[in-house]
């Protein structure tokens, strides 16, 4: 089988590494998280999280991001020197996986906090749930519904 460009840069064609290729690191998942879970949009509000991650990581993870189609950025209507980062929709399908580590991490130790306030994360059936945020998502991140499939 013949490898375009993109694909030279892939270890396998594995589900699971060429998803590692997307996301990338924990400061991706993390900035995927304070998108999902947080009103934070700018390049300073995501800076600012509790795990304060270095300003030239933060940058090199959005550009990443955006590049695998993940997140977009838009010019900030408020002020044009600034940047609001949003989820793509492809970004937004990765919310089970997000809250399935938090669940996953709970369950294990029990030192680990939620990392949102919706206590619906651990409350309502898995796949309501996730139909349910996923809307929600799609609304807050400007994501026209695309035939993606919902969550079955």
């Amino acid at each position: 089988m013949k490898k375009n460009s993109t694909d030279s840069s892939r270890r396998s064609q594995c589900a699971v590494s060429m998803a590692l290729d997307a996301v990338g690191d924990k400061w991706s998942l993390l900035i995927l998280r304070d998108l999902m879970f947080s009103a934070k949009r700018s390049y300073g509000e995501l800076q600012a999280s509790e795990e304060r991650i270095a300003t030239n990581i933060l940058a090199a993870r959005l550009v990443s991001l955006e590049a695998n189609g993940l997140i977009r950025k838009e010019t900030d209507q408020s002020d044009s020197r600034r940047y609001l980062y949003f989820l793509t929709e492809k970004g937004i399908h990765l919310l089970p996986t997000v809250v399935e580590l938090m669940q996953w991490m709970s369950k294990f130790n029990p030192e680990a906090s939620a990392c949102t306030e919706n206590t619906s994360a651990y409350q309502k059936d898995r796949v309501e749930l996730y139909n349910e945020l996923i809307t929600e998502l799609e609304k807050v991140h400007g994501v026209k519904h695309q035939q993606v499939a919902k969550i079955s």
